[in-house]
């Protein structure tokens, strides 16, 4: 995340927290990546996807992906249970769909990621992510947060709804090389103050 980039809140307490990634992270980013994909996605995703999975290129992804971020707009933020790195969102400018028009309700930002490793679920790491990213992109004049979701993905659905979400009317359909993915966006408004509620 750029240095300069605003944290409003630093979430939670000394024993479970939220603060912006740091280089030092990339390696427990990855690990919390592909052991939560492993466990929530293997019915969905192709097998080569998390059967071949390198860690020190996806290790390398995220340092840069923290160190140098494509735009001030994108950033990556760790969930913490003490010291440990049990969780990470990921969030930057969205591009806009083909044939889509800019929503009037002003600048939009994407959640491209947010997961929270299954042994460390159902403590709030999930809500205090979500926060946290509402509350940065919102400093940053942001409007409007979007995601991506699996359509099978009923339990990020559920997270989701319960916080005021809701789809917006795109979809979209990933090449994977196996089975084609269908995503569905869903979408809030950052008009107001959110309650950290979910997992």
């Amino acid at each position: 995340m750029n240095p300069e980039t605003p944290f409003p809140r630093l979430t939670g307490t000394a024993d479970v927290s939220v603060r912006p990634a740091r280089p030092g992270d990339a390696a427990e980013i990855a690990r919390v990546q592909v052991v939560t994909w492993r466990a929530a996605y293997r019915a969905v995703l192709p097998a080569a996807v998390l059967d071949e999975w390198d860690a020190d290129a996806a290790t390398r992804a995220w340092r840069t992906a923290v160190e140098s971020p494509p735009t001030p707009g994108h950033g990556v933020l760790v969930a913490l249970e003490g010291q440990t790195v049990v969780g990470f969102a990921a969030f930057g400018t969205p591009e806009l769909s083909a044939g889509e028009q800019p929503d009037p309700a002003g600048p939009s930002s994407e959640l491209s990621t947010l997961l929270v490793e299954p042994r460390w679920g159902r403590r709030g790491h999930g809500s205090r992510l979500l926060a946290a990213v509402t509350d940065v992109v919102r400093a940053g004049g942001a409007a409007r947060l979007q995601t991506w979701l699996l359509e099978p993905d009923r339990v990020s659905a559920t997270f989701y709804e319960s916080t005021g979400w809701a789809p917006d009317g795109w979809a979209r359909t990933l090449d994977t090389g196996a089975d084609p993915l269908r995503e569905v966006r869903w979408h809030t408004l950052l008009d107001g103050d959110d309650e950290e509620t979910g997992p």
